[in-house]
């Protein structure tokens, strides 16, 4: 696959400074994904002797990434910021087979250490929410990088629903990650994959040896918590770089946390305005959704100029049912991917098997797909792909289907009980959204049946609406 060529202001954040902090914030669709690239690339090349690193948040992103830069990237290592981690503790000697606890069985013990704070005779309402909300301010810790109870006491919360869980308690919260941390020992691992970047940052704090990386580069640096670059920056040779490339719309893992917060120090911030991928009609409704409640707070957010590419309006297509939904979204894949490249997109993976096999029934020589983290390579011909917003994080389709857009789908249920608040439920929910949204390159398809998702903006000059 080959790249275009840089313009405008992306040839400039190109051949920036090969030394420092850079920060690079675009909208969806400016080409941050391609410029990283060939930064990764020149500045390898640059000097001669010396790696570089391109890092992203998924298996998927690094097939993709791989794909698209295959001719450019001889002298740089691509991985998720987890296969960065793990191998470096493992070089250290830190990294024993199977340390790393997995997000069900987290889940498991922090329920375990629930009751056993609950049974030493605490009485305290917030004592009685579900393990899931611990297991998200859990989360929350971690990836802040606190590792003390009046650390996290006086920590403020920016982005969340500070009444969830009243400083005055967060003793009884600290209380239950305390007795989690002794279980997880206990169960035989050292880390989870939210403090896995701690444990680096330590590592590093006290490794004297020559860097592996002169420079390191970041795509969808948004989704990288404060530990995560921090450790990347000492990950950073001396004399290197660390160039940041985010959108902070599509932040859709942890919660509105700012680059600022890591202490990134770039003499200024860089800014992508252009899109390059929606046609005009797709990029109009990505600004509206953005321009939502749900982005209030939201720092760094990025107002894209309007592209000149022209479409048809979004399509909005009411349907009697959920069974009229699903005939319909395999109808328009299975007619698309003949000669296009479709995605079709859900919230949940519950119904990517049923897809999958619906549409090779439909078409035995219709290419599709699953969009997972086990694809080994990327091939962008016409086809359909199936997958989660969460697994389209980057990509880009010709088209793009997004089925049960209804009002008790979006937002997650479940996200509303383990975040304790519907507006931060909606508020992470919307950036998903905007994400799915900003995918498709030409055709985008919504169906609901129900009750629309408050999710999308109500203004019906933005669609073009269908009964079914």
């Amino acid at each position: 696959m080959s790249l275009p060529n840089p313009i405008g202001r992306q040839r400039e954040v190109l051949y920036l400074p090969t030394e420092g902090h850079t920060v690079v914030l675009g909208t969806a669709g400016s080409g941050k994904t391609i410029i990283a690239i060939l930064r990764a690339a020149h500045l390898s090349k640059k000097d001669k002797n010396e790696k570089a690193l391109l890092v992203t948040f998924n298996k998927t992103l690094v097939t993709y990434l791989r794909a698209l830069g295959e001719s450019e990237l001889s002298n740089v290592d691509i991985h998720t910021y987890h296969e960065f981690a793990r191998g470096y503790l493992n070089s250290r000697g830190k990294m024993r087979p199977h340390a790393i606890l997995d997000p069900d069985e987290k889940l498991l013990i922090v329920a375990k250490a629930l009751e056993n704070v609950k049974n030493e005779g605490y009485q305290n309402t917030t004592l009685q929410r579900p393990a899931e909300t611990f297991v998200e301010e859990i989360q929350w810790l971690e990836r802040n990088g606190i590792v003390s109870e009046d650390e996290y006491i006086l920590a403020n919360r920016v982005g969340r629903d500070e009444s969830r869980i009243p400083r005055k308690e967060r003793p009884l919260v600290w209380k239950v990650y305390q007795n989690f941390l002794s279980l997880r020992t206990e169960n035989g691992y050292d880390y989870d994959w939210d403090d896995l970047a701690q444990a680096v940052c330590s590592e590093f704090t006290t490794d004297i040896s020559p860097r592996m990386y002169k420079h390191i580069v970041i795509d969808e640096a948004q989704d990288f918590s404060p530990v995560m670059l921090r450790s990347l920056s000492l990950a950073t040779a001396d004399k290197g770089s660390l160039t940041f490339f985010g959108d902070m719309a599509q932040q859709i893992y942890g919660s509105r946390i700012s680059w600022r917060s890591a202490g990134l120090n770039p003499p200024k911030v860089w800014y992508f305005q252009e899109n390059y991928r929606n046609t005009k009609q797709i990029a109009q409704l990505g600004l509206a959704i953005s321009k939502t409640p749900f982005f209030k707070g939201v720092a760094d957010l990025v107002e894209p100029h309007s592209p000149k590419a022209d479409g048809p309006l979004p399509t909005l297509v009411e349907c009697d049912d959920v069974n009229n939904e699903t005939e319909l979204a395999l109808e328009n894949a299975s007619a698309m991917g003949r000669t296009q490249f479709v995605g079709l997109l859900s919230r949940n993976r519950s119904m990517d098997t049923y897809f999958i096999h619906m549409l090779k029934q439909k078409d035995s020589s219709l290419r599709v797909e699953k969009l997972d983290r086990d694809i080994k390579k990327w091939n962008p011909e016409p086809g359909v792909f199936v997958g989660t917003y969460y697994s389209a994080k980057s990509l880009e389709f010709d088209a793009v289907i997004l089925p049960y857009c209804n009002d008790d789908v979006l937002p997650d249920q479940s996200r509303i009980a383990a975040l304790g608040s519907e507006q931060e439920a909606e508020a992470e929910e919307a950036r998903l959204l905007y994400v799915a949204v900003t995918r498709a390159k030409t055709r985008l398809i919504f169906t609901y049946s129900g009750s629309l998702t408050k999710l999308l903006p109500s203004d019906p000059s933005l669609y073009q609406k269908e009964k079914v």
